[in-house]
C-alpha cells in the first residue's frame, strides 16, 4: 500500500488555485508530502507561464513533487519545437492548438506573446524569444505514469487489456474510450484528470480529478491514506467515495 500522497489534476493556468491547492496539502500533510501532478499545467486560464514557474522552482527546491505530461504540455511544446498546431489526438475537424477552444492563446498571452491578426510563423518567432528555455525543457522531460503501490497516476488514462510497458504517449495523455467505460479492475487505482467534470468522481477501477479548473471550476487536491481517498477544501478533508456508496 502506498504511503500517505496527494495528487492535484488540471491547472490549465490557473495559479491562484494552484497556490491555494499547495496551501491545502501543507496544512495537511506538511511542506513535505509527496504530491503528484497530473500535467495540463498550461492553456485556458490566464497564467500559464506562473504556473510552469512554480513547478520548476518547486522541483529546484527539492519539494517531492512528481509531474505528468498532459497533451496540453505537449501541443504547447510542439508549438515551440516545431511550428505543429495541430495534433493527432485532436478528432475534432477545424481546432487546432491556437483555435479558442483549445487556449493555446492564452497560453502565449501569459508569456506577453499577441496572437489576434498574426500569422503562425509571426506567432512562433515571438513565441521562441519570449518562453524560457527552461520552461521549453520542463515540459519535454516530463514523465508519463507515476506507480505507487497500488495506485497508478497517469494524464489521461490506460488503454485496456495493454500492459503499462507497452502503452504509447498518445493513449497516456490523450486517451477516452475505451478507457473511460471499461468497468474491469486494473492492477491499480488509475487516478488520471484530462476529462473534465463537474466534480472530481472516483468509480471503483479509476478516479478522475480534472474538476474543469480550466473552465474556471475548482481545482481539488486529493489525498490518498490508508487505502482511503479524500479531496481537501478549506474546510479539511471530504471523503471521496466510489460510485455508488
Amino acid at each position: 500500500m502506498a504511503d500517505l500522497i496527494y495528487a492535484i489534476g488540471d491547472i490549465h493556468g490557473q495559479i491562484g488555485m494552484l497556490e491555494d491547492a499547495l496551501a491545502l496539502i501543507d496544512a495537511d500533510g506538511g511542506g513535505d508530502a509527496e504530491i503528484v501532478f497530473l500535467g495540463d499545467y498550461v492553456d485556458r486560464g490566464p497564467d500559464a507561464c506562473a504556473v510552469l514557474q512554480t513547478l520548476i522552482d518547486g522541483r529546484a527546491a527539492g519539494r517531492n513533487w512528481t509531474i505528468l505530461k498532459g497533451n496540453h504540455d505537449r501541443m504547447f511544446w510542439r508549438f515551440l519545437d516545431s511550428g505543429q498546431i495541430h495534433d493527432d489526438g485532436i478528432k475534432t475537424p477545424g481546432l487546432d492548438w491556437l483555435h479558442p477552444r483549445l487556449g493555446g492563446v492564452e497560453t502565449l498571452a501569459s508569456y506577453g506573446v499577441r496572437s489576434a491578426g498574426r500569422s503562425v510563423d509571426e506567432i512562433l518567432t515571438d513565441a521562441r524569444e519570449a518562453v524560457p528555455q527552461a520552461h521549453r525543457e520542463f515540459i519535454a522531460n516530463l514523465d508519463l505514469v507515476a506507480e505507487r503501490g497500488e495506485y497508478l497516476f497517469v494524464h489521461a488514462g490506460l488503454r485496456p487489456g495493454v500492459a503499462l510497458a507497452d502503452q504509447v504517449e498518445d493513449d497516456l495523455i490523450w486517451i477516452r474510450e475505451p478507457f473511460l467505460s471499461y468497468s474491469d479492475l486494473f492492477q491499480w487505482l488509475v487516478v488520471h484528470g484530462h476529462t473534465a467534470l463537474e466534480r472530481p468522481e472516483h468509480y471503483c477501477n479509476r478516479i478522475d480529478l480534472d474538476g474543469g479548473a480550466g473552465y474556471g471550476r475548482p481545482l481539488y487536491p486529493a489525498v490518498f491514506e490508508a487505502g482511503a481517498v479524500w479531496l481537501l477544501d478549506a474546510d479539511g478533508r471530504v471523503p471521496l467515495l466510489p460510485n455508488g456508496d
